[in-house]
This record gives C-alpha cells, structure tokens and sequence, in this order.
C-alpha cells in the first residue's frame, strides 16, 4: 500500500523535547487481517526509507522470503530522517517554519517508543517476526527488550547491543565533515551539501572491506590520477546528496550514538537475557563496522539464540548486497 501518515499528538523525548505533531510514514504489503495475520516489522538504517521492498529487494517482495502474500509486512521512517516521518525538514508547528538545526534527535529508545504507539493504534497485538540490519537491527533489540512479549520472532542483521566507541569516533568525524561546511547552518534545504558528501565518503571507507576494493576499483593501466577508486567514492558522496540531507544525517549520527540496551538496565548482558523471542543473529564475515565479534556476543547472551555467519566480501554493506542469502537463512529459522 502506498504511504500512509500517523501523528502522535505530543511525545516527549528522553532528553525532555517535547514534538507536537509527531509524524509517523510507514509503508505497508500485503493485507492486515487482527488476529489472523502474521505480521513481520521491518526497522530500516541510517539513510533508508519505509519502503523496505525497494532497497531489500533480495529479500522482501512477491516470491521472496518476506512475501506479502503470506506477511503483513509493515516499514516506519523513522524520526529524523527526511523522507516522511517528522525530521529537522519538518515544518515545527509552534513556529511554522522548518527545524533544520533546531531539531533535537531521537535515541534509538525514543524511536522504539514511537513505534510501539503506532503498533498499538493498528491493532496489531503481537509481531510475528523483527527484522532489521545495521541501524534497523538497533531499534530491534531494543525493541525486544522493551516488549518482550510482544515480539514472536527476532531476526537481526549486522549489528550491536550498543553502539561501539569505533562507531562513535566514525559519526563523529562525520559529524565534524558536516560542520565544516560554511552553509551547514543555513536555513534552507541545501545547506552542508559539501559536508554530507565529505561524510558520506567516510561511510564509504567503513561500508566495504579492503578486498571488495580491490576487487572492484582497482585501475589496471599506469595513471597517477583520476583513480578508479576516487571516481567510485565520489560518485557515492553525490549520489548521496542528490537523494538525503545534511540535518537529518546529523541527526541520525547521534541517534546511532545513543545505541545502548543496557542504559540504566544494570548491564547490556543483563538487558539482552530480557528478550524472549527466539533469535536468529547474522553476521557478515568482512564486516568492520559491526564486526563478527559483536554479533557473537548477541547470540551468547540472547537466551534463545543462534548464530550464522555469512561469508561475504562486501563488509558492512553486505546485509543489503546479500539479501537472499540472508532470506535462505531466515527461512530455515522461521521452520525450525
């Protein structure tokens, strides 16, 4: 179904801003039927959209893994982004004029708060199956943490029970890209254009592992300029520009940073032991952004876990790329 529009009338972050007119977009497939459907929520990464058929194409869609034909399949924007859902583009209905640098990030915990009071408006009693790589898999594990209950079924790709000091140190320094951009500031839609390609090209570096650029961006003549590889990084930093914005990447920045499912829970081991559903957790084995070693730890502390790992030499961005590999192996976790 095409996008549709929840607004919560006031909600109320962890850092105290209050946002009236909160808005929710959300993508759904395939038909809702209460207490028949099985309902798989899809959470989506750092510049993703609600419609998770369109850059999961391995894996969600008609004859794939996650088909609507046998799923109520449902995909929220999360807050900050700029493609629906309330974000520094937004009009702020106090003043009439957009946030831009004014909007104040969600943490990851007030995303799953958010959504939760979406879940509950639509009825939807209990989630079949989480899904979610990267960003999308933070929300999930803290979303099984809030509503143990709630979630039949977790699937999670690529990610941590917190945000790691490495990740931390690489926003930062996106952050500082950005910053550096003279119109970064400016209250227009265009501003820190440069700095969000500078940024985006930082992503880059920690999206694909050394092999998968050597492989693919290596030149095969003898130039001293104008490398295949420079040509690669910056085509991704305008692709980027073209499509997101500086505010909302940011934004989104810090909200990875807040990543924490043992904040004021005693300890992430202790949090993680809360979480109820049956979990698949997947890792990319080229992967140094989440590294192997943080979804192991997932499995070992989630009680009823298990881990696979997926060869691949696309890093990070291998829980995109390898979507229907990543399909097979939720499909045989879903029939054990």
């Amino acid at each position: 179904m095409p996008g549709q529009k929840f607004v919560i009338p006031s909600f109320t972050t962890e850092t105290g801003r209050t946002f009236h007119e909160l808005e929710l977009f959300y993508y759904t497939y395939g038909t809702y039927r209460k207490g028949i459907s099985k309902v798989v929520w899809v959470c989506h990464a750092l510049t993703a959209s609600a419609d998770c058929a369109d850059w999961w194409p391995g894996l969600i869609g008609t004859g794939k893994t996650i088909n609507p034909e046998e799923y109520f399949i449902i995909c929220v924007n999360i807050p900050g982004s700029c493609y629906g859902s309330t974000g520094p583009l937004s009009v702020n209905p106090e003043t009439l004029e957009p946030y831009y640098s004014d909007f104040r990030y969600f943490t990851i915990r007030d995303i799953v708060s958010a959504f939760t009071i979406l879940r509950k408006a639509l009825h939807i009693e209990e989630i079949y199956l989480l899904l979610g790589g990267s960003m999308g898999g933070y929300q999930c594990l803290e979303w099984a943490v809030q509503e143990p209950h709630v979630i039949k079924h977790l699937a999670v790709v690529a990610t941590s029970p917190k945000e790691s000091a490495w990740g931390i140190a690489i926003h930062t320094a996106q952050r500082l890209a950005i910053e550096a951009d003279a119109t970064f500031g400016d209250r227009n839609l265009t501003a820190g254009k440069k700095g969000l390609k500078a940024a985006r090209a930082i992503g880059m570096l920690t999206y694909r592992s050394y092999e998968a650029y050597v492989a693919a961006q290596t030149d095969v003549d003898d130039r001293i300029d104008n490398f295949k590889a420079s040509s690669y990084i910056d085509y991704q930093g305008d692709k980027l520009v073209n499509r997101f914005n500086a505010y909302s990447y940011h934004t989104l920045t810090k909200t990875m940073d807040s990543h924490n499912v043992g904040r004021a829970r005693g300890s992430v081991e202790l949090a993680l032991r809360e979480i109820q559903a049956p979990t698949i957790v997947i890792g990319i084995s080229s992967d140094f952004l989440c590294p192997i070693a943080e979804q192991q730890f997932l499995a070992a502390h989630i009680p009823q876990s298990r881990f696979v790992q997926i060869d691949s030499p696309f890093g990070h961005d291998g829980f995109l790329v390898e979507g229907e590999i990543i399909g097979r192996v939720i499909k045989d976790f879903l029939k054990s």
